[in-house]
């Protein structure tokens, strides 16, 4: 089993997208290998979960509008 990672990052930190964000196929609204979230946008963590099988942080993040995404640590960047 692989040793979990500290989070970097806390619940309510307002952050930076890094990267754009594309959709993976998770977001059945918007188009397959679209754009949800383009670099430079600002958005808050509500929530830090660990994925299970690589103990690699999960940041769920909300944007104005309402969209939240999972993002990887190297994804975001502190605002």
């Amino acid at each position: 089993m692989t040793e979990a990672r500290v989070p970097k990052y806390r619940s309510g930190q307002c952050v930076r997208i890094a990267v754009d964000l594309v959709n993976d196929g998770s977001v059945a609204t918007a188009p397959p290998d679209g754009i949800l979230v383009g670099a430079g946008r600002i958005g808050q963590i509500v929530r830090v979960m660990m994925h299970t099988e690589t103990s690699v942080p999960i940041y769920l993040v909300k944007f104005r509008g309402g969209l939240v995404v999972g993002c990887l640590e190297e994804e975001i960047t502190v605002h």
